[in-house]
């Protein structure tokens, strides 16, 4: 099945459940209903496994804040950082050098940075959005992160002598992003083209189930068959689950 409109699947329900014809989403109550309940199925599909087209790479936000001159915002898109890089490379390096930053735990990290001599002219002393002082490292490249509030990042040190700030040129990540969904005509849901005949399928027997308080066996079975080609075909490139095939050919 292709990739549909919130139109066309609606409109597609609403001929199942022999409603009235509609031009728009927005014609009747019964149309709008209707691409509620796509959206709230959709919304459970997704929130039910990790999906890998929600995954990207993506760099961090830069404050270009000298006040806080090892902290990035994470995008407000980006939900989960499954890792993050840096480029490190030094001023008399010839290449860049990209280099994973270790996360660790906020009473870690605190215990990591106080644990330094603040005297140091090498300890710069970073006050958190909080108030709270740390005392970050000013001459060597990042090594660590952390996250107090999962909207900005911060790091124990960062390398004056390059930068004034970390940078989010030099910054690189891969996570998971949000899936948006807006109820409008032309709006494509955010999924695999093989997931939108589960997408259909559910939908219509919730749709069934809520406004004719009622069953379509049909809707029902190709759900759970969607359901089941769902388990193995989500990711495109290493062929979602794989199954024994006891000698089969």
């Amino acid at each position: 099945m292709p990739k549909l409109t919130l139109l066309e699947i609606v409109t597609d329900i609403l001929n199942d459940l022999d409603s009235d014809e509609v031009n728009s989403i927005n014609d009747t109550v019964e149309s709008l209903q209707v691409a509620q309940i796509v959206k709230t199925t959709y919304n459970n599909i997704i929130d039910g496994k990790h999906w890998p087209h929600l995954y990207e790479l993506f760099q961090f936000e830069a404050l270009s804040n000298t006040a806080k001159p090892n902290y990035l915002k994470i995008p407000a898109t980006i939900i989960s950082i499954e890792w993050m890089k840096y480029n490190v490379r030094k001023i008399t390096d010839t290449k860049d050098k990209f280099t994973d930053i270790i996360y660790k735990s906020p009473i870690d990290f605190v215990e990591l940075v106080n644990s330094r001599d603040s005297s140091l002219s090498t300890i710069q002393i970073v006050s958190d959005f909080s108030g709270v002082t740390l005392n970050i490292q000013n001459d060597k490249a990042p090594q660590f992160y952390t996250s107090f509030d999962d909207q900005y990042i911060l790091f124990d040190s960062f390398d004056s002598g390059v930068d004034t700030t970390v940078m989010a040129s030099k910054s690189s990540g891969w996570g998971r992003r949000e899936a948006i969904f807006t109820i409008s005509d032309s709006f494509i849901p955010d999924l695999p083209t093989q997931m939108f005949s589960y997408l259909l399928s559910e939908s219509k027997s919730t749709a069934f189930s809520i406004m004719k308080q009622a069953l379509n066996v049909k809707a029902e079975q190709n759900s759970k068959t969607q359901r089941y080609r769902m388990s193995q075909d989500a990711w495109r490139i290493n062929k979602g689950i794989q199954y024994p095939d006891y000698g089969r050919k």
